[in-house]
């Protein structure tokens, strides 16, 4: 089976090189992992002390922050690197600070592998979430290197659990101890034999209750927002939008909205705009315009969001209704009810929310109304939801406190 397995990455390798002819992401990919080892061999020598840690993209880059700033302060003389799986990750993290160097995860073939720890020659390998690499793993036990798997969830549904699933089982077994998210992945876990587990949920609990701790404040949202209540929809999506679209429409005229599409693109951001009958500003125009006039606000630009959520008093977070979820714990943190749409399962933090119903879930236009009225006519069931929210937070942080004392008895 390893054979077949080296084998299918080998031809993985091959189409990704002829892909990325016709495809800018997946030249990324392909030009970023051929650049990897020349970086890493510029950014280590031998003596160095090296403390690795892989993710797959952005999510589980902002899983693992939390750990690697403790890291930094525990190690001030072990070097920090990053390796990403995804584009989408590395061009946007790349030059961040928290990392000494960072770089895309080499393919996981023997050869790669083996030059790859031959270089860098790390003290600990730390891999988020999902991020198992057979070739990695195999090596990094045969050189006796301690590997953790952090804020790792799991479900019956994964190969690992099927009987035909023992060469994937094998990789889990090289990682030193697992930190899982929830009881049932333990208890998969378990199931094949793996006992080394720590149950201490999400490590993005800690990152978000660490942004109440920050200034959020933003001068354009003072402006905006003025003494009314803000409705702040964040990285929605035209199945969002089109939901999102006729309500404002229609919407009262004590309540301003901020949008902040997943999509920027300037085709994208003037088709929204076009969409609404309220008087509308774009962030990226700001400069000339009394935002104080506007009753929506489109947020063009990466890296706000976080911050503007400190001004919602209401917040929809997109995906529900398209590709997938996005990140419902930072408006949450932040004590307002959160808007969702019907695809949550599978989302840990969303569906324990929406058990305690402060994330409330809408299938279609006449259920978001209903549910904003609601909102709106009853401030008692607004604050309500908003504390449950920001109780589950508190409640649940400090996994990465617990992962840095099992990093303390490896290094």
């Amino acid at each position: 089976m390893h054979f077949i397995y080296n084998l299918i990455v080998q031809i993985s390798w091959f189409h990704l090189k002829v892909v990325a002819l016709f495809h800018p992401k997946i030249k990324l990919f392909v030009t970023g992992r051929k650049n990897a080892m020349g970086v890493l061999k510029q950014a280590f020598s031998k003596g160095d002390n090296v403390i690795w840690m892989h993710v797959a993209s952005l999510g589980e880059f902002e899983q693992g922050l939390p750990v690697i700033e403790k890291l930094k302060e525990a190690y001030a003389n072990h070097k920090i690197l990053i390796t990403f799986f995804s584009p989408s990750g590395y061009e946007i993290k790349k030059d961040t600070s928290v990392a000494d160097t960072v770089v895309y995860l080499p393919m996981d073939s023997r050869k790669n592998v083996t030059e790859f720890l031959d270089v860098v020659a790390p003290s600990l390998a730390i891999f988020v979430k999902y991020e198992i690499w057979p070739n990695y793993l195999r090596a990094l036990r045969g050189r006796k290197i301690p590997a953790i798997l952090i804020s790792a969830i799991f479900n019956e549904k994964q190969i690992y659990f099927k009987g035909y699933g023992g060469f994937m089982r094998k990789a889990l077994s090289s990682f030193s101890h697992y930190f899982v998210q929830n009881d049932i992945s333990a208890s998969l876990l378990k199931s094949v034999g793996i006992t080394e587990v720590t149950v201490c949920g999400d490590t993005r609990l800690d990152r978000v209750s660490e942004i109440l701790e920050r200034d959020n404040h933003l001068d354009f949202m003072e402006d905006f927002k003025q003494d009314r209540s803000c409705f702040v929809a964040g990285s929605t999506w035209p199945e969002d939008e089109a939901i999102l679209i006729d309500y404002i429409n229609h919407s009262p005229k004590n309540l301003k909205f901020v949008l902040a599409p997943h999509t920027i693109k300037i085709d994208k951001i003037l088709g929204l705009a076009g969409a609404l009958t309220k008087k509308t500003a774009l962030y990226s125009k700001r400069a000339n315009q009394d935002l104080a006039d506007y009753d929506v606000l489109i947020i063009d630009h990466i890296g706000l969001l976080t911050k503007v959520y400190s001004y919602a008093d209401f917040a929809y977070v997109g995906g529900g209704f398209a590709t997938g979820l996005h990140n419902t714990l930072e408006p949450a943190v932040f004590g307002v009810p959160v808007i969702i749409g019907p695809n949550y399962h599978g989302f840990q933090e969303a569906e324990a929310l929406v058990a305690l119903k402060g994330i409330l879930p809408i299938g279609d236009k006449w259920s978001f109304g209903e549910l904003m009225k609601r909102l709106l006519d009853n401030p008692e069931l607004r604050k309500k939801t908003g504390e449950i929210n920001a109780t589950y937070i508190t409640k649940n942080k400090g996994a990465s406190v617990q992962i840095m004392q099992y990093i303390r008895t490896l290094i």
